[in-house]
């Protein structure tokens, strides 16, 4: 049976990094938590930390990682049920990962209705939908919202919707720098204003548009979604925003669609656990059902493809 303060340990020395501060955290000095690191290690039988720095779990840590979190989330559970009286109990740490377009559109409301409920102590993590799996595989964060549709093994993927996306520019600008319409020799000169270096969004769309990469075009990097549509709104640049953050701009004409008939849309994906504690579960109906309001609906790539297999066989027969 594995000892719950070795397990604390190695999880509060994965989550911050450092021996040092795992110490400073857990009230025990710096060669008590090598200890209980060791000893754990020598009961399994293999190496769960990478002495480097940063401290990173190897691959078996992630997995002892993904555990100790499970165990916090039902114990949590467990105590909620055993209370006897009412009242605010102690919330259960955790964290998920969310892209920050997710962010700043759709996603509060399920955010606020999951910490009014007063269960978890939560932690947001932001980053690409692109890259926020890798962190749900290291156990980083007990979900996360990316566009891959395959799970890794041990997880599962739901469809919540696809995000709508629109380039859109300021009338000026669009009259200044596209007067003949968005094509390759503008594109070439007008300021795109992107999110971030790993932000691929805008040089897919331009591929989809004239049928080949365009790389050398000038581009600003504004890695806030309010400050990116604050960019293209004030006329610093042209961009792909979601719909849904753009629409009311959109409506009264301060904003136009510089390729109205070649929306963007980007599949998004809840990933968990496959096997769920009741408290992540919550989690994740709360997430999907909030989606599924607020996203373009999206069959699942299993429905589709039996849809296609389908349709192919009643075709031969």
């Amino acid at each position: 049976m594995l000892d719950r303060d070795q397990l604390e340990t190695f999880a509060t020395v994965a989550e911050v990094q450092s021996f040092e501060r795992a110490a400073a955290l857990l009230n025990i000095t710096r060669g008590a938590v090598s200890q209980r690191i060791k000893a754990l290690e020598e009961s399994l039988t293999t190496v769960l930390l990478m002495r480097e720095k940063p401290i990173t779990p190897t691959a078996a840590g992630e997995v002892l990682l993904r555990h100790v979190k499970a165990l916090r989330l039902l114990e949590g559970a467990t105590l909620g049920e055993l209370k006897p009286q009412p009242g605010p109990r102690v919330p259960v740490p955790l964290a998920i990962a969310v892209n920050a377009d997710s962010l700043a559109t759709w996603f509060p409301r399920a955010l606020w209705e999951l910490l009014l409920r007063r269960q978890v102590a939560l932690e947001i993590v932001t980053d690409d939908q692109d890259h926020t799996s890798g962190r749900l595989a290291r156990g980083e964060v007990i979900g996360c919202i990316a566009t891959d549709a395959k799970p890794a093994t041990g997880f599962s993927a739901e469809c919540l919707g696809a995000m709508e996306y629109r380039c859109y520019a300021t009338p000026d600008f669009a009259a200044e720098y596209f007067p003949n319409g968005l094509n390759v020799q503008a594109v070439l000169t007008a300021p795109a204003i992107l999110f971030n270096r790993k932000d691929s969004l805008h040089d897919d769309f331009l591929k989809r548009q004239f049928g080949f990469a365009v790389d050398r075009y000038p581009r600003h990097y504004l890695p806030s979604p309010m400050a990116l549509l604050e960019g293209v709104a004030v006329g610093v640049g042209y961009g792909l925003v979601p719909s849904l953050q753009a629409a009311a701009a959109a409506e009264r004409g301060e904003l136009v669609d510089l390729a109205s008939d070649a929306p963007v849309l980007v599949d998004l994906y809840w990933h968990h656990w496959e096997l769920e504690p009741p408290l992540s579960r919550e989690i994740t109906d709360l997430v999907v059902n909030h989606a599924k309001t607020q996203l373009l609906a999206r069959e699942a790539p299993q429905a589709a493809e039996a849809k296609a297999s389908t349709l192919k066989a009643a075709d031969v027969d």
